[in-house]
C-alpha cells in the first residue's frame, strides 16, 4: 500500500473501525426478550432471529419483520414515537435506546489493526474522515475513544440535513473529501459492505479497499473493491 499516493482515507464505521454490531446485537436482544416475554410470547428471541429477520434491514423493517415472525402485527406509528409506543416505530426506538445504554455502560473497542493503521496515517499525514449511515456514528467515535481523531463525521443525521443519497451512491463519500478539502481522486475508501463499496466505485476515488469481516473476498471485489484486506493493519504500507 503506498500511501503517498493519496490524501485522505474515508473509513466507514461499523464492521471497519469498530465491531458495533455486537452492541446491536445485545440491544436488539433486550428490547424483544422484553417485549415478547411481557406479551406471553411462548418462543423466546434468539441470536439466529437477528441473522434471519433484522441484519441488513433498515432498523423499522427489521421490527415488522420480527414480529411478523411471532404472528404479531402492530401499527407502523410515526418516527417521533417514544420508545414507550407499542408501535413499530416506538420498538425501533426503543431499541435505539438501549443501543445507546449498552454503549455508554459496556463500551465499545476498536480493532487493533485499525488503531494500528489510524496511528500510521496521522504518522504520516493523511486526512482521515468517517462516513457511516448510521445516526449514531458520533456516540460509537466517542464510546470507543476515537471520536478526535476525525475531524469530519459523515453520519445520516447529516446526510439528511444536507440531502446526500445514502450508500450505494458515492454522494456521502464524496462530501466528506470535500469537507476534508481533499480531491476524491486523492482519497481511498475503505469499507466492509457490499454497498459500501458499490458506493466508492460509483465515485471518482483513487482506491477503493474491501475489508472482508464476513461478506467475503469475492463479493467484495465483484462490487468494487480493489483491493481486499481482512484487517487494517494490512494496509500499514510505504510513504514516502
Amino acid at each position: 500500500m503506498q500511501w503517498d499516493d493519496y490524501d485522505a482515507a474515508l473509513f466507514d464505521l461499523d464492521g471497519v473501525l469498530t465491531p458495533t454490531a455486537e452492541v446491536h446485537m445485545s440491544a436488539w436482544a433486550r428490547m424483544f426478550t422484553d417485549f415478547l416475554t411481557a406479551r406471553g410470547v411462548a418462543e423466546p428471541y434468539t441470536d439466529a432471529d437477528y441473522f434471519a429477520h433484522i441484519d441488513g434491514r433498515p432498523r423499522y423493517e427489521g421490527v415488522a419483520t420480527m414480529l411478523a415472525s411471532r404472528g404479531i402485527d402492530l401499527p407502523a406509528g410515526s418516527p417521533d414515537d417514544p420508545g414507550s409506543a407499542e408501535t413499530v416505530s416506538g420498538l425501533g426506538n426503543r431499541k435505539n435506546e438501549l443501543f445507546t445504554q449498552v454503549l455508554r455502560s459496556e463500551g465499545i473497542t476498536p480493532y487493533a489493526g485499525s488503531l494500528a493503521l489510524l496511528d500510521h496515517l496521522a504518522g504520516v499525514g493523511v486526512a482521515m474522515a468517517v462516513v457511516s449511515s448510521s445516526k449514531n456514528a458520533p456516540e460509537v467515535l466517542r464510546a470507543a475513544g476515537i471520536a478526535d481523531r476525525f475531524p469530519v463525521v459523515v453520519d445520516g443525521v447529516i446526510a439528511h440535513d444536507q440531502g446526500l443519497p445514502g450508500k450505494p451512491r458515492p454522494d456521502t463519500y464524496s462530501y466528506a473529501a470535500e469537507q476534508l478539502g481533499v480531491p476524491t481522486s486523492r482519497s481511498v475508501v475503505v469499507e466492509d459492505a457490499i454497498s459500501g463499496v458499490q458506493a466508492g466505485a460509483a465515485g471518482d476515488f483513487g482506491l477503493v479497499v474491501g475489508v472482508d469481516r464476513g461478506v467475503g473476498a469475492d463479493a467484495l471485489r465483484e462490487n468494487g473493491a480493489e483491493l481486499v484486506v481482512q484487517d487494517l493493519a494490512e494496509l500499514i504500507g510505504d510513504h514516502s
